[in-house]
């Protein structure tokens, strides 16, 4: 049998200075594998070497098409103990995804267990430790968990005496528990738990698109949502009205906040559940994706001691995780900051969050009032809804303090204008305001199946894409689909964004109450990026597709 050393030397992929590193030893596996993680071989050819070495075939597990019946053979627990996964039957085998194909002992469980003969493929360990989260994450349990729920539910009430158990053996806490940490997992940004006539159905929300992930029956509803309720401080007794609340757990060492929501429907109460990550309120202002003009107009803004920074855009395209990176980079020991929220989504430390309460009579305006007796130096207001928060906000910029905030328009320049509707005046308005940045969320392609192509000309015309005349079609990418993204050709987003600071002549536009298209021509002509241009430049660089940029982009 050849050593590793021998197979990966005669390929060309581990360089000569590193062989007095590797011990003269019949198993120079470890030493191989410390080389893995200085990075000088990768783990993909580490893989394939000892593929070679045992005989067997080298199998990229991210684009084999993995069969469910054949994982459902071995139990997860042997899977996990041993690192392999089943893949496949084929001709009456069991093939058998292994990182380590010489173990003779994983062999002969999982042959005990499948009553099946092996044939063994070596497959990189990240990418089977993913694969066995996916397949034997929650699933398997989940579906156990439907069963055992429905046998009890049978002999119970069907309103269920869940609700006020804390026990985490407890069939509907586990249940509840799983359905979370999955989504976690998943990458998910909100849970939908929806009841319909005959069942109770599971969505997340993955990369802004909504994915069915579980069915559960009818009997457990009940029991789910007052678990549900009691976790976040909702008032399980109340059903005819929505209500809000807050929850945390654990997952993976970190903790998650969920911001809960209840709506009441005629098959039930519908729960969503947005998943509120803190690690994202620790990114950095590179982190964001802005191109390197937007950047530099953006930190010239946020760098000021006072004015007001906007940022624009629908419900769920990151206007939050943008205040909140900016607010990161701005927070240090010698200043105040003072956050008024509804409600507070990501807890930071080191600066004061406020909670609004309209039952309490602590509305934005009457916060935002309290807090700038507070000596601020920096507010972030959640959302100006309305003429007195944003006058108070733009009095407060205009008083020597920075205030950062949000407002639902289509664009950057239709902020001003926004604005002066709200019967701000508009000489405050151009005077206050900084800098607007609208966005919006695309999907950014995934990195190991998205395909080079070049599109016609007359077809990145007909959408309006810049192109210059008799310039060649750009190479850019589109979206094909593996099982690392689930097929959808997508993996995570990616933020658009359309900076317009306000300059002394935008600032007589709004004096002047022009019309936003007459704000948007200026703008332009300074300098400033449409999403669309903004989306363009983003294609250009590989992180999305044309497709993805028309979904977002009117």
């Amino acid at each position: 049998m050849a050593h590793l050393t021998d197979i990966l030397i005669v390929r060309g992929i581990l360089p000569i200075e590193h062989l007095d590193k590797i011990a003269a030893e019949e198993d120079d596996e470890p030493s191989i594998r410390e080389l893995v993680n200085q990075g000088v071989v990768s783990e993909a050819q580490f893989a394939s070497a000892k593929a070679e070495k045992h005989g067997v075939p080298f199998v990229e597990l991210t684009d084999y098409p993995v069969e469910r019946a054949a994982v459902a053979l071995v139990p997860a627990a042997v899977c996990r103990r041993y690192d392999v996964l089943p893949i496949a039957i084929a001709d009456g085998r069991l093939i058998l995804a292994m990182v380590d194909p010489g173990n003779v002992f994983a062999l002969d469980d999982v042959r005990s267990a499948a009553l099946m003969s092996i044939r063994p493929v070596v497959v990189e360990r990240n990418d089977l430790l993913a694969a066995t989260d996916r397949y034997h994450r929650a699933d398997g349990e989940l579906n156990d968990l439907t069963s055992a729920l429905e046998e009890e539910s049978a002999s119970t009430e069907a309103h269920s005496p869940y609700g006020d158990v804390v026990d985490d053996d407890v069939p509907i806490v586990r249940f509840v528990n799983l359905i979370v940490s999955q989504a976690i997992q998943d990458r998910a940004s909100d849970i939908h738990i929806e009841p319909a006539e005959r069942d109770l159905r599971v969505r997340y929300r993955i990369d802004g698109v909504l994915h069915e992930m579980q069915r559960a029956p009818k009997t457990i509803q009940n029991g789910v949502i007052s678990r549900l309720k009691i976790m976040s401080d909702i008032d399980i007794a109340e059903r005819r009205k929505p209500q809000d609340g807050r929850m945390s757990v654990l997952h993976a060492g970190r903790k998650i906040d969920l911001r809960v929501a209840t709506l009441p429907t005629v098959w039930g109460e519908k729960i969503v559940m947005r998943i509120l990550d803190n690690g994202e309120s620790e990114m950095k202002l590179s982190d964001l994706g802005l191109l390197e003009r937007n950047a530099e107009a953006f930190r010239q803004s946020y760098s000021k001691p006072y004015g007001m920074i906007l940022v624009t855009g629908p419900t769920g395209s990151g206007k939050s995780t943008t205040l909140y990176t900016t607010l990161h980079s701005v927070a240090r020991p010698e200043i105040n900051v003072i956050t008024v929220e509804d409600p507070v989504e990501y807890r930071m430390a080191g600066i004061n969050q406020v909670q609004v309460n309209p039952k309490a009579g602590l509305t934005f305006a009457s916060a935002l009032r309290s807090i700038l007796r507070s000596d601020p130096d920096v507010v972030l207001l959640g959302e100006i809804r309305d003429h007195e928060t944003a006058q108070i906000a733009i009095e407060a910029a205009l008083t020597g303090h920075l205030v950062l905030s949000t407002l639902h328009t289509n664009d950057a320049p239709s902020a001003v204008t926004r604005l002066t509707e709200m019967n701000i005046e508009p000489f405050l308005v151009g005077s206050a305001l900084d800098c607007v940045v609208a966005q919006r969320l695309a999907r950014r392609l995934c990195d190991r199946c998205k395909e080079a192509y070049r599109p016609e000309v007359s077809d990145l015309l007909a959408l309006r894409l810049a192109v210059e005349p008799g310039e060649r079609s750009p190479q850019i990418y589109r979206p094909i689909g593996c099982s690392a993204c689930s097929n959808t050709g997508y993996r995570g987003r990616i933020a658009l964004h359309e900076v317009m600071l306000v300059t002394e002549e935008i600032e007589r536009h709004a004096v002047a109450r022009s019309s936003s298209a007459d704000i948007m021509r200026t703008a332009r002509e300074q300098g400033m990026l449409t999403l669309r241009e903004d989306g363009w430049s983003k294609v250009r660089l590989g992180h999305t597709s044309v497709e993805e940029i028309l979904r977002v982009v009117v």
